[in-house]
This record gives C-alpha cells, structure tokens and sequence, in this order.
C-alpha cells in the first residue's frame, strides 16, 4: 500500500494530468505505479498525452521529494484518499473535477448519510451570525447529519464553532496542506474539530494558503454536499462561486434572506430572487425539500472498486450518467455523433459522464468513438 501511495502522489506531481486523464490512465493500467512503468511512447501512443507530458510519467525523478511527504503522513496518521478508495468522498467522486487524492485528519465518516455545507460572509453582521447559531442548533434535530465549510473567518467559523457546541461532526475543507493551518487564529477552532469532525485537504504539504488554492477548496465544499446554505453574504464573494459550484453539481442551494437594504444579505437575496436558491427560514421546510423527514439511508452507493463494479450500482448514479444510460437501454450501440445529436451537454461534462459509465463497466467503448452498452 506504501508503495501503491508513492505513485498516487506522484501523479498529483504530473503537470497537466488532471482527473479525467488520471482515470483513463487507471482503467488501462489497473494500478498507480503500473503507469510511471510504462514506456514514454506507449503513453504517448495510447492516449495522446504528447511527448513532454509522457515523458514526465516515464523519466519522473521526484520520489525523494515525495519520500518526505509520506513520512509527514505516517508520522502525523493522515489519511490519503485516492479516488478508488471506499472511503474516498463519494459525492465527490461523482464531479468531473474531482481530485485524485485527498489527504484527511480525524473521525468523521465522509459519506455520513446527509451532509450539510454552510458558508457566507467572512464579515458578518450580528444577524448573520445569530442565523448560522440558529441554523446549526437545528440541524442537531436531524440524525447523522454532517456539517462542511471552509474554515474561514467568519460564518464559516461560526458553523464549525456551533456544530461542536451542538455535537454535530463538522469538517474544515482547506485550502493549503495540513502541515499548517490557516487562518492561524482558528487553531484552537481546528484542534477541537479534529475530536468529532476532522480536516480536508487535496493539497500537500508546503502548499501556502494562496488565493487562487481556495476556488478549488470551494468546489470540494460543494461537490461533497447534499444541500448548500448561504447564511449571509455580499453580492460578491466566494460564497457566491460556491452556490454556483453546487448548482453545477446538482446540488440543492438554499439561502438565508436578510433586509432588502442590507449589503451583507445581498448575495442571498440575488440567490433567491434569481431561483438559484430556495428560500430558508426554518428546519421544518428545509427537511421537508431535502426529503430527510425519515430515516435517510445512504443518499451514494459505496463504491467497492471502480473497475468492477455491479449492477446494483446503478440507483447510484448522477442525472446526466442515468440519462446517457437510458439511451443506451433504447439503442445498444452508439457513436460519439449519436451522443451529441440526442443529448445536449457539454463536450467536457460529456466526456467525463462517458468515462464514468465505462469505469463503472455500464459501457465499453469501441474503436471510432463508438461506445456499446455491457449487458
């Protein structure tokens, strides 16, 4: 296993390999290290990765550095995720930019039964934050629930903070390795996570808390979630990007609505009024939409291998990877020119929904770019 993570982390280490060539990469090898063993030209040849990258797999002279990223793992009992884990976020695995491996610290179950992202402003009013107490504190009434956010100042801190106080799990996504923290102040805040929640990451260590890292925290914020909550925040921000991440993802966005006139509460008033967010004002209608009034089995079906997968793993599957599959029930065999005619989505998501009904041995594809159902 030590040696299959050495691998894993080296591919994080491959400029412009990305999950969706990682993936391609995996269902042709089977394991990590059998790829950085494979000729430069068979990489080349078979997937058109062009010589540079190829050769970056084939003649990768960076293990010493990983070396000391392994020690900092076993020394600290993190644990890293790699995408055919079961223990990998499922919700996220279902987003085609998911990343190939996270790096974890604490109790929590990832795949709790219902997870709940609460995120917001990191300047908020009194009202903001008596809104995101108020919210947490009846989330205690729903069981297993799973609190997420940023870990950032403000209503980020102030969900993590009440989710403690309530005895919720709640998890701290972050934006840099777990070898630092940051913001410094919300230490103490994190050390007490780590007893009843825990700490994410796809960074490792020696990655600074860097603006541009914190996009990518939000889109995990929202790729693991059920439901995202905006509590508060201006008609500007991260929180913003992150409703619209979740919207993406096919996940519920709900808002908090303040005073029409207040700056702080602009951003969810625009959410609501827009109809990207349902309004929110008490628990009772939040459980109702989510359909969490009775005991909620696991909303994912656990993943026990990418490559050989059941049958049975189909009610787990997104909307867009159902609908392709339900045109494959009508005609057993397509072209990529079929796809395109009868199903209007993005070449990107396309592409990604295609490989993951073919990792998940729903199809296989055949030469011309023709793709046939597996019955």
């Amino acid at each position: 296993m030590e040696k299959e993570l050495l691998y894993q982390l080296a591919l994080g280490k491959i400029p412009g390999i990305g999950p969706v060539y990682t993936r391609r990469l995996l269902h042709y090898f089977g394991a990590p290290s059998a790829i950085f063993h494979a000729s430069g030209s068979t990489l080349e040849k078979v997937f058109n990765l062009g010589p540079k990258r190829a050769n970056d797999i084939a003649r990768f002279k960076g293990f010493s550095a990983i070396e000391k990223e392994l020690a900092f793992i076993e020394k600290y009992s993190i644990r890293p995720l790699f995408i055919t884990d079961k223990d990998y976020p499922q919700r996220l695995l279902r987003c085609p930019d998911a990343p190939v491996l996270l790096f974890f610290k604490g109790p929590a179950d990832l795949n709790a039964s219902m997870v709940v992202a609460i995120i917001g402003t990191r300047s908020p009013s009194e009202y903001g934050r008596q809104a995101t107490e108020r919210l947490v504190r009846d989330m205690a009434s729903i069981p297993g629930v799973l609190i997420i956010s940023g870990l950032a100042y403000g209503i980020d801190a102030i969900a993590h903070q009440a989710a403690l106080q309530y005895h919720l799990p709640t998890i701290g996504v972050l934006g840099h390795g777990l070898d630092q923290l940051y913001p410094r102040e919300h230490t103490r805040l994190a050390k007490n996570m780590l007893r009843e929640g825990g700490l994410l990451t796809k960074f490792t260590t020696g990655t600074k808390p860097d603006a541009y890292n914190f996009p990518i925290r939000n889109r995990i914020v929202a790729g693991m979630s059920d439901a995202v909550i905006v509590t508060e925040t201006r008609s500007k921000g991260g929180s913003l990007l992150t409703a619209e991440n979740a919207l993406i993802y096919h996940r519920k966005v709900f808002a908090i609505p303040g005073r029409i006139n207040d700056e702080k509460s602009a951003g969810c008033n625009t959410l609501i009024r827009g109809g990207k967010a349902r309004l929110l004002t008490d628990i009772a209608g939040f459980r109702e939409h989510m359909r969490w009034e009775r005991p909620a089995a696991p909303s994912v079906v656990q993943q026990g291998t990418l490559f050989s997968p059941e049958r049975s793993e189909r009610p787990g599957l997104s909307d867009n990877e159902k609908a392709l599959l339900q045109l494959f029930d009508q005609k057993k065999t397509l072209t990529l020119m079929d796809i395109h005619t009868s199903i209007r989505q993005d070449h990107d998501v396309l592409s990604v929904t295609l490989l993951n009904l073919e990792l998940l041995g729903h199809i296989s594809s055949l030469p011309g770019k023709t793709f046939r159902l597996v019955e």
